[in-house]
């Protein structure tokens, strides 16, 4: 009896560990890019181009601190995540709904910079919401 109650964890596919190494490494260098744009918007406001009559018209001095701490935020998650932190992937996924959101509201100051970053953004929710990839 003692024998059915044991049972044998589930191997895990080296497609979840692929998914969530690249996961990890997308959000280490998502974070870096977010601080570059931030530290970019701090030191010179000329730099983005702003338009005229957008409706969630913020000061590039506040979009600078934005993805700044976004982006130190992100990369430290893609770090533990490479270290097998439990929280880590789901805490990835949130921020990275986050930070297709933050891009999208940026997209009128730098558009294809932003585009580019929701997709790699949907493309780490992607690799951490397949079955069995958060166990890895």
């Amino acid at each position: 009896m003692a024998d059915l109650a044991r049972t044998e964890p589930k191997p895990v596919s080296g497609w979840a560990v692929g998914g969530v190494s690249f996961a990890a490494t997308m959000l280490v260098m998502m974070g870096i890019f977010h601080a570059v744009a931030g530290l970019v918007a701090l030191f010179d406001d000329a730099f983005y181009l702003v338009t005229r009559n957008y409706t969630f018209a913020l000061d590039v001095t506040a979009w600078g601190w934005i993805h700044l701490i976004l982006g130190v935020i992100v990369a430290v998650t893609g770090v533990c995540l490479f270290a097998g932190q439990t929280w880590a992937g789901i805490t990835a996924v949130v921020l990275a709904v986050l930070s297709a959101v933050v891009n999208f509201f940026f997209i009128p100051y730098y558009p294809v910079w932003s585009l580019v970053l929701i997709g790699l953004d949907v493309w780490v929710i992607w690799s951490l919401t397949r079955p069995d990839v958060l166990r890895a």
